[in-house]
């Protein structure tokens, strides 16, 4: 009873619309380049204006031209808070004085996202395997490195566990956001590329003529939600205001007008979460670094053995944290 209290009070002074003495004064919110900030801004500039009113301060919204942009901003404190993908939520956990506060919740209530590969409708690759054959013709786009579903899970599945280095395996291969893919698909700049479940429904809203060109030919294991991310400095008062916001949001007095924001977002709403979610990324990216020592042929075999070991370790390790949470 006690807690149930102590949450609903929590709840009710976020709505309150008046900052306490240790809340900042302005409140950066970065968002990763997903694609581009003119389209990120329209979509989460009414859910901003919310927090603004309901935290009492001003928040103001923070666009890189790319991924690391937001996690060197967050490290030099310029980003208090950011939305992110779980490869750059991790670097900016390592690397950025970050945490995982929260989680979004997609629209239909799944608890994550797939990484896909895309071709045009007209494309005579319809499988991976094709692709992997005829890799050598094939124009690829990949995503941004510090992209989980644009370039971590693909680099994994695609590539690691197929032995394929995708730097000399295709005819080219260019880095760009999710929906600059999605674009060059569609208009045969390129022969496959990467993408999500989440930016093709974006796509689809925003350009329904294009998305009748594009093709999804492969889909990966489920990826975690999206997570928020917050610098750990940042004060406790004010961590607790925002999350209780975040929360809460589309289910109170205005839930048919914030309903709306978060639909145009692809999600339902946001749960609490933390750092552990991060763990499956974690893993893949020690797999891939497995994948690649025990490829490489031309490294003293004691100091690969060593380093196999060490990753083997660090996994071990991982899964006894996820034995932990269950």
């Amino acid at each position: 009873m006690i807690r149930k209290l102590l949450s609903a009070l929590a709840v009710t002074a976020a709505f309150t619309g008046t900052a306490s003495a240790d809340m900042p004064k302005e409140i950066n919110f970065g968002f990763i380049a997903t694609e581009s900030s003119q389209n990120l801004k329209q979509d989460w500039q009414p859910l901003i204006d919310d927090l603004s009113k309901r935290l009492g301060t001003k928040v103001n919204p923070f666009f890189a031209p790319d991924y690391a942009g937001v996690i060197e901003a967050m490290r030099f404190n310029k980003v208090h808070i950011a939305w992110m993908g779980n490869k750059s939520g991790m670097e900016a956990v390592d690397r950025a004085s970050g945490e995982v506060f929260a989680q979004v919740v997609a629209a239909d209530g799944s608890p994550g996202y797939w990484s896909l590969l895309i071709t045009h409708k007209d494309s005579p690759y319809k499988t991976l395997e094709d692709v992997l054959k005829a890799s050598k013709n094939i124009n690829f786009g990949i995503g941004d490195p510090n992209s989980t579903s644009g370039f971590l899970v693909p680099s994994y599945y695609v590539f690691a566990l197929n032995k394929v280095e995708p730097k000399t395996a295709f005819k080219t291969i260019r880095a760009a956001n999710h929906e600059t893919n999605m674009m060059s698909v569609a208009n045969k700049q390129v022969d496959v590329a990467t993408n999500n479940t989440e930016n093709w429904e974006k796509f689809a809203a925003r350009f329904p003529e294009k998305i009748k060109d594009v093709r999804a030919i492969w889909k990966s294991p489920l990826i975690p939600a999206d997570p928020m991310v917050w610098r750990k400095d940042l004060d406790s008062d004010a961590k607790a205001r925002i999350k209780s916001v975040l929360i809460a949001y589309g289910s109170g007095a205005e839930a048919t007008r914030e309903k709306a924001v978060l639909a145009k977002l692809t999600y339902s709403g946001f749960k609490e979460s933390g750092n552990y979610q991060l763990i499956p990324i974690r893993q893949l990216e020690l797999f891939k670094d497995k994948t690649k020592l025990e490829a490489d042929l031309n490294m003293n075999a004691t100091e690969r053995q060593a380093k196999i070991e060490d990753i083997n370790k660090k996994l071990a390790e991982l899964n006894q944290q996820l034995a932990a949470l269950k």
